[in-house]
């Protein structure tokens, strides 16, 4: 018998999901290796003050932790990190967060300091056997107005000496030895660029002592994005490029350069942080690989000889960080209706087993609003792309003819993407009466390089009018109620919604997650790796300045005529605090709306517990202040200037 649902009012229904329920048992789940039997990875704890662990499992073990206790396993080189530890012939060395130093974990659990340069940050390691060397990316800061990135080699001796082996590019990632240890690869790109604007593929020799020699790139360009190279055990060399507009697998050997299969779908991604791998050479005639399109990733064997793809069916819609070795596939796999998880599947049987969940959740079915890919036109003859969650909750209905507040979400990036994997925060939100649109403007990736490309010149256009393109798509369908609009972002996502919120009237509220108000200060403030992003995204700096002061939400802000919540970090080297704090002031001078919440211990990118509870326990209180949507939520009262 049909139970009678209750009418209440969209945004006020009573949810199963509190803000604490986004930390309960919640874990950010990174890089993964896998050394001889063991499956080895790091999971982010933002109960324990936001700290990263390294964890390991096998057939033969249960889960259990390698770090030292209290330690933390990351790495700060380009800010972003990454690739923040390394697990090879039994050997284990991690960079600790406190200090930014290597450490080898010894057989007795305790740890081993392998580098002693305060100056210096680390990431992306590979072990020399025969030279018992680390291959490293150094990044060294002991002159913060010119940070210098190279390629090091740091003896393992007792002496730990270190050596530059490369030096001269902006950056540097993805060092690889050859299978008999005589040959190097590497990535560099330099500024203007970004790695998925332009980056080199080069080999070298290496000496007895480790030294490089007779480098020669072998492909990429000032054009053309190059992603994680790999050796096959014959020594011939893949890649995956974008030069035929798509990241496609390519094969490099004595023979010639060949594409091993060319698709309309992405092999690669924009390489914000070391360590990506979305494939793993199995042999010499087959590699393991996750490529997405429009419908999301996807997981498959190739066959180089033939190109041919064979497909393996697993309830996955998102798949990273993608490896092999020995008997074991190891990834991270991510569904709509449930939490993302670390998976390891043996070779010879295919049994599949599940190792680690990002999160623990008992919400039933019926409560899980599963997202719907919708298209719309954001300019003559262009699509843009967005995946849409309706409200759900099976005790509540809304009065007829009622609609509900629609949430779009603006990603940062903003070269990254929205996939359709499984958020509880999205699902904070649908089961409360909101619905959610998150949206892969122009720029984003998974559609081809061209769709980045849009973006180029166009920040704060394309993205704003896709966006706004969206809301109004929803609104025009009868799905959304047009007087509620809000949008939110963090990062580039943040200056995304700030921008629509400050050069539309389409919206009615906004939440900024340290986003960027003034871009000026972004191209001026902001760390190495992103200082010379703008040029590619609004132009040259300072040469083009007017450009920058024309789309700043910040020197407009007398355009902006509706609430706003801001979050910010304090300790951000992204975006610094100055610029929520002056769009604050600007709101505040103007009589509109507006609250800010500062978190102390917080960088780019909120890690901690606390924060994540009470940014979006805020977040709900705001809107429920400015709709006059009466929760039942019992949330701690924030101060909202303006409001009477």
């Amino acid at each position: 018998m049909a139970t009678t649902k209750q009418i209440i009012p969209f945004g006020a229904w009573q949810s199963p999901i509190s803000g604490e329920s986004l930390v309960q048992s919640s874990l950010r789940l990174g890089q993964i290796q896998i050394d001889a039997d063991r499956v080895i990875w790091t999971e982010g704890r933002p109960k324990e003050h936001g700290r990263t662990a390294l964890m390991s499992w096998s057939l033969n073990q249960a889960i259990h932790e390698l770090s030292p206790p209290n330690a933390d396993v990351r790495t700060r080189a380009h800010e972003y990190g990454g690739g923040a530890f390394l697990a090879a012939s039994s050997r284990l060395f991690y960079i600790e967060n406190k200090d930014q130093q290597i450490y080898e974990i010894l057989e007795d659990g305790s740890p081993l300091k392998i580098s002693n340069d305060k100056d210096f940050r680390y990431a992306d390691a590979v072990y020399d056997d025969q030279r018992k060397h680390l291959i490293v990316v150094g990044e060294d800061h002991s002159n913060p107005d010119h940070v210098e990135n190279m390629l090091l080699r740091i003896s393992l001796d007792k002496m730990h000496a270190s050596s530059i082996i490369a030096k001269g590019h902006d950056f540097y990632s993805n060092p690889q030895l050859s299978p008999n240890g005589t040959q190097l690869i590497f990535l560099s790109w330099d500024h203007p660029n970004m790695p998925w604007d332009g980056t080199q593929l080069w080999m070298g020799d290496l000496d007895e002592a480790g030294n490089l020699l007779n480098l020669v790139a072998i492909a990429g360009g000032q054009h053309e994005s190059i992603f994680q190279p790999l050796w096959d055990p014959n020594g011939n060399i893949y890649y995956i490029s974008d030069k035929s507009d798509w990241w496609n697998i390519y094969e490099y050997s004595p023979g010639g350069t060949r594409c091993v299969l060319n698709l309309n779908a992405e092999f690669g991604l924009p390489q914000w942080v070391f360590g990506m791998s979305m494939y793993s050479v199995l042999s010499s005639e087959k590699l393991i690989t996750s490529f997405r399109d429009s419908n999301g990733s996807h997981l498959a064997h190739l066959d180089v000889s033939s190109g041919k793809l064979e497909a393996i069916e697993l309830p996955y819609t998102d798949i990273d960080q993608l490896h092999s070795e020995g008997n074991l596939i190891t990834f991270i796999g991510n569904s709509p209706g449930r939490p993302g998880c670390i998976l390891s599947m043996e070779k010879d049987t295919g049994i599949l087993h599940e190792l680690q969940r990002s999160a623990e959740t008992d919400l039933p079915e019926s409560y899980i609003s599963k997202p719907q890919l919708i298209s719309f036109e954001t300019a003559p003859h262009e699509m843009s792309f967005a995946w849409y969650y309706p409200p759900r909750n099976p005790t509540y209905n809304a009065g007829t003819g009622e609609k509900p507040p629609l949430i779009v979400l603006s990603h940062g990036g903003p070269t990254a993407y929205s996939s359709s994997a499984f958020s509880l925060s999205i699902q904070f939100w649908t089961t409360r009466g909101f619905a959610i649109v998150d949206v892969n403007y122009s720029g984003s990736t998974g559609y081809g390089r061209k769709y980045r490309e849009r973006l180029n010149g166009a920040w704060g256009i394309r993205d704003v009018q896709d966006c706004t393109a969206a809301a109004q798509f929803l609104v025009k369908a009868g799905y959304v109620d047009g007087d509620r609009l809000i949008i939110k972002g963090g990062s580039a996502g943040g200056f995304t919604t700030l921008a629509a919120l400050t050069f539309t009237n389409v919206f009615t509220a906004g939440a900024s997650y340290y986003g960027v108000g003034d871009l000026t200060l972004l191209a001026r403030d902001t760390h190495k790796f992103e200082s010379r992003y703008l040029d590619n995204l609004v132009g040259a700096y300072p040469a083009e300045l007017q450009k920058y002061h024309d789309r700043s939400p910040l020197f407009h802000a007398s355009k902006l005529k509706c609430p706003v919540i801001f979050m910010q970090g304090l300790d951000d080297p992204v975006v610094p605090p100055n610029q929520a704090e002056s769009m604050v002031a600007a709101l505040k001078e103007n009589g509109i709306p507006v609250a800010y919440l500062p978190f102390e211990g917080e960088s780019h990118g909120f890690r901690q517990a606390s924060t994540t509870i009470k940014a979006i326990e805020s977040e709900l209180y705001f809107y429920s202040r400015i709709f006059n949507i009466e929760i039942t939520d019992k949330l701690k009262p924030i101060e909202i200037f303006n409001l009477t």
